[in-house]
């Protein structure tokens, strides 16, 4: 029986790189065990995005009767903050500190405030719910404050930890890395979903309050086992004598390295094109073609479906050389086809088309996010590592907010008019506002081609002088 066990612990250790995707990021340095505990961090920013952004969005709106403008308006207070992660990530790059410790301190402060969020806001509920409990005023302004808490928290611990990411992983093994902390996050939100879901589906206040704070408890016990000696303790590195640069030189000579402002454009424009849709695609699957509930559900499925197959690919792609920046403007022309299709998918009607469409969606999406991201950890080996994964976050955070607004907005405005016969009988049907905005999104994908085409052309052999110029001229023929 033992040589039986042995034979089959041998035969997986000899199928495992093989066969498991992010095999390949454990080094000597960094275990598997090591590496999956430090992913937890990304579990508790995917749980923390589902409760203020899905069940805490629809909950306020239908059993509470809070006015829809003002949910939006609390679900969007954290994205003023998004460009304060450059800010975060760089004073975690030179923090000064007589322990030794960068990141942890960053990470650790980011979960107590999400777990401060997260404490007051069960009572700011209490008090939009019954008006009896409170002025009406105070459960607004604590909810925001709420959410305002919770959102900084993500913004500050999720920054923090892929720094502490990319310091801890080799540069081999860091497309595996960032795909396996992104598919942490992608399992957190869909675990956290299915939950939460669970948990309240007999909904009442009492019950409500306890999966808030029993969120807030998770919080901090994943993101404590995520930190157990997960950062070397090194005192000589943030010795408080240690000189320190302002923010604006580092930010200055960090846009000097090469490539930073076009590929900090890349990656607004390229997340601006993908996440346009975010909120459309299932009323589209709905309105236009007359789709259930139950089927349009499923299209959330498919896109997560899309987006890990995508992170599979590209961390076994990268990992074998390939060019991040290729990699990246490969997932944006993916990205063309995917809303081709959806566009098609109203003409004829066809739910297949469809759904063909939202997996690729998801699938352009995912090898767009790693190949950028790794793009960007390769400033680590500046000096930069934190201060680019800050850009990177601010960057995508403010175009994902920015892009789902204007995306809603479109789509109501060019409904609004073509439903008047301003534009022409042909126009009036339902189907034309959606597709102004596909149509937008493609001419977004383009956009995002031009800008991240010279880093494909010239890779790493581009001079200074060149990586500074920015036209239109330099798009590869």
């Amino acid at each position: 029986m033992q040589n039986f066990s042995d034979k089959i612990s041998q035969t997986w250790r000899t199928l495992r790189p093989a066969y498991l995707p992010f095999a390949n990021a454990v080094t000597p340095e960094l275990p598997l065990g090591r590496l999956m505990r430090l992913s937890l961090f990304q579990v508790t920013v995917g749980m923390a995005v589902v409760l203020i952004t899905g069940t805490l969005n629809r909950v306020m709106i239908v059993e509470l009767g809070v006015f829809a403008w003002l949910v939006s308006s609390m679900v969007a207070l954290p994205l003023i903050l998004a460009p304060m992660r450059a800010l975060i990530g760089f004073r975690s790059d030179v923090h000064r500190s007589y322990i030794g410790w960068k990141r942890v301190p960053y990470i650790w402060f980011g979960s107590l405030l999400q777990f401060g969020g997260f404490a007051i806001m069960p009572f700011a509920l209490l008090v939009l719910s019954d008006a009896a409990n409170g002025p009406v005023w105070a459960g607004q302004v604590g909810a925001a404050l709420a959410f305002l808490l919770v959102g900084f928290g993500i913004h500050m611990t999720q920054t923090a930890g892929l720094a502490l990411a990319t310091d801890l992983a080799d540069e081999k093994s860091r497309p595996q890395v960032v795909a396996l902390l992104y598919t942490m996050l992608l399992v957190g939100m869909v675990v956290s979903a299915l939950v939460f879901g669970y948990l309240l589906n007999d909904f009442s206040q009492i019950k409500l309050i306890q999966v808030i704070q029993g969120a807030a408890v998770l919080t901090m016990v994943l993101n404590i086992i995520a930190l157990w000696k997960q950062e070397t303790i090194d005192p000589s590195q943030t010795l408080p004598t240690k000189p320190r640069p302002e923010f604006l030189s580092a930010w200055k000579e960090f846009r000097r390295v090469g490539r930073a402002t076009r590929m900090l454009v890349s990656v607004g424009l390229g997340t601006a094109a993908f996440t346009m849709q975010d909120i459309l695609l299932e009323p589209y699957g709905g309105e236009i073609l007359d789709m259930s509930v139950a089927a349009t559900t499923m299209l959330t499925a498919l896109l997560a479906a899309g987006t890990l197959l995508g992170l599979v690919i590209a961390a076994c792609a990268l990992t074998n050389g390939s060019d991040p920046y290729r990699f990246a403007a490969f997932g944006v022309m993916i990205g063309i086809i995917a809303f081709s299709l959806v566009i098609l998918a109203g003409t004829f009607g066809s739910k297949f088309i469809f759904y063909c469409g939202t997996i690729l969606i998801g699938l352009g999406a995912g090898l767009f996010a790693v190949g950028t991201l790794t793009a960007v950890m390769d400033y680590a080996k500046d000096g930069f590592g934190g201060l680019a994964l800050g850009a990177w976050g601010a960057v995508q955070a403010t175009a994902t907010g920015c892009a789902i607004a204007l995306g809603g907005s479109i789509r109501d405005g060019v409904t609004a008019i073509s439903s008047t016969g301003a534009l022409g009988t042909t126009f009036q049907d339902p189907v034309f506002g959606y597709s102004v905005v596909y149509h937008f999104e493609i001419l977004l994908c383009f956009a995002t081609l031009v800008a991240i085409g010279p880093l494909v052309r010239y890779g790493h052999q581009r001079t200074k002088a060149e990586a500074e110029k920015f036209g239109l001229a330099e798009f590869p023929g």
